[in-house]
């Protein structure tokens, strides 16, 4: 096909100015292509995340709100918790106070892990289901659903039991992971030169990459459409892999400038922390240096997970989709994240049991 060419990895490469692009309609993809579904944004730059970021905007402004929420009453039960277990100690007994504390500490510890943890997954969980759907076609729901609706609809449709979800993404990160161990070309991505030999920092890079990676996966989940979300998870760790250069590339700017935005976020708030500490009884103000970390810390913790990374995460994904549009899947790679991640064969395990399931129930039926 005139103007088209492919690169050793088979990847299909558009050249700049094709038609192909200005019309989003899925082409009709070859047997070894996995997938068909349009993109109406294939820049993966900064400036473009941003404007998709600001068109899911409700929810950014909901997940900011509930870790605001959580982040106060965090602040209100650890003062409870020291607060009355030194009191018990003082007025009772020290038994007392170790026992206050012991219990509202894994109280604490089950609400965040159990319940609003959960909760907030499946937040992002929707955020993700908007931001694909305004990746692929430009629009959520052709306009005749709102964002909310539409996330919640989606996430439920396609999970109709929620700890699924979770269960997908702990395996999706397992496998990420266990990739990531075996790549030793990683510190000629570092986008910091000179820093290639320290590998704490790659691994703090890696870290941070693979919890942007099960999101991006989840996302590919989405945009197929499938009816088994195994499959299609299976399928796009694989091409995950296959274009993990390019990928990885991205990421390691994404975790590196998120990390810089986060810090240069906490020290403007520095500002308005100071104004909030002045206003505290005088009795509080005597620790005022510590008060204004704590209350910039509070403020930043909240911004940085609504605003901040949802941008880096949206370079990824468009990234992933774009580097893995017309691709062949290739088999090479299946086999080589089988034999390196036991939570990948579970994937092809579970996509076998649902589909033997799925034929025994249309054979019954």
């Amino acid at each position: 096909m005139s103007g088209f060419g492919s690169t050793p990895d088979e990847t299909i490469r558009v050249p700049p100015g094709s038609g192909w692009g200005a019309v989003p309609v899925p082409p009709v993809p070859p047997a070894s292509v996995r997938h068909a579904y349009p993109l109406a944004v294939r820049s993966a730059g900064f400036w473009a995340a941003v404007g998709l970021m600001l068109q899911s905007l409700p929810y950014a402004l909901m997940r900011f709100g509930v870790l605001m929420v959580c982040s106060i009453v965090a602040v209100i039960w650890f003062v409870v918790m020291i607060g009355g277990a030194g009191w018990l100690a003082d007025h009772i007994a020290g038994v007392f106070g170790v026992v206050w504390f012991i219990a509202l500490a894994l109280c604490g510890g089950a609400l965040w892990g159990g319940i609003m943890r959960y909760a907030l997954h499946l937040i992002e969980c929707g955020h993700v289901a908007v931001l694909t759907e305004l990746i692929t076609k430009g629009q959520v729901a052709n306009g005749q659903e709102s964002m909310f609706a539409y996330g919640r609809r989606i996430v439920t449709e396609r999970f109709a039991q929620a700890n699924v979800l979770y269960g997908l993404h702990a395996l999706v990160r397992g496998v990420v992971d266990s990739f990531h161990r075996t790549l030793d070309w990683v510190s000629e991505l570092l986008p910091i030169p000179g820093l290639e030999s320290v590998a704490n920092l790659i691994s703090i890079v890696l870290r941070g990459a693979t919890r942007y990676i099960d999101k991006v996966i989840f996302s590919y989940n989405l945009a197929r459409g499938d009816a088994d979300p195994w499959t299609s998870s299976r399928e796009g760790l694989v091409y995950y892999a296959q274009n993990a250069r390019p990928v990885l590339t991205t990421a390691m700017w994404s975790v590196v400038l998120e990390r810089v935005a986060s810090v240069v976020l906490w020290i403007v708030l520095l500002i308005p922390a100071a104004l909030i500490t002045l206003a505290l009884p005088h009795s509080m103000r005597e620790s005022g240096g510590l008060a204004t970390v704590l209350i910039a810390a509070l403020l930043a913790g909240p911004i940085r997970a609504a605003f901040i990374k949802p941008v880096f995460l949206i370079m990824m994904m468009v990234r992933f989709h774009a580097s893995a549009e017309g691709q062949p899947i290739n088999q090479h790679w299946d086999a080589e994240l089988a034999s390196v991640s036991a939570q990948f064969r579970e994937f092809g395990q579970a996509a076998a049991t649902r589909l033997g399931t799925s034929r025994l129930g249309r054979l019954f039926s």
